[in-house]
């Protein structure tokens, strides 16, 4: 049994419990989908459930770790490390993502007549807005980053001026 509980640990990278908990979750998520939904065409809600898993595995995941990868390659901490710059580049990359995703239709202004029909405006604004939103969740994360790096320096600095120890401590030599 140890051996095979090994095997698992090495290809999955957790223990036969967490396997066997997040399988549960999964089944139970699909089963409260069809009970709350009340479709009677179940076939096509879990054919396209099980088409968003796959295409979310085969396609999104390879994707953003291949970008990820490629920016832990290209930033090379620093010397402050303290303050990590990828964290700070990938929560607007994700933020901006996740906007696209639920808001993709519009962006790309697929069913622009049905929309039209449905709400009276067009989808002409959608683009627009989700740059400005892209570029204001990367110039507020560059702006919490500088000044992030700002404090840490000021910090720094007077922990040196201070013989090595923080600000406002007494030396017990005096």
């Amino acid at each position: 049994m140890t051996e095979l509980t090994a095997r698992l640990r090495a290809g999955y990278g957790a223990g036969p419990r967490h396997v066997i908990v997040v399988t549960a979750a999964i089944v139970l998520a699909g089963w409260v989908a069809l009970r709350l939904a009340g479709e009677a065409t179940t076939g096509r809600m879990l054919l396209w459930f099980l088409g968003a898993v796959i295409a979310h595995d085969l396609v999104l995941f390879p994707a953003y770790a291949t970008a990820d990868r490629v920016l832990r390659a290209v930033i090379r901490p620093g010397p402050d490390r303290r303050v990590a710059l990828l964290n700070h580049l990938r929560a607007p990359a994700l933020a901006s993502a996740l906007l696209f995703l639920v808001f993709a239709p519009g962006i790309l202004r697929l069913g622009e007549t049905t929309h039209l029909a449905a709400t009276g405006q067009n989808q002409h604004p959608y683009l627009s807005r989700w740059l400005l939103l892209t570029a204001a969740f990367f110039l507020s994360s560059a702006l919490t980053y500088a000044l992030r790096a700002a404090w840490r320096r000021l910090t720094t600095r007077r922990v040196r001026g201070n013989g090595g120890q923080a600000p406002g401590k007494r030396s017990e030599r005096a």
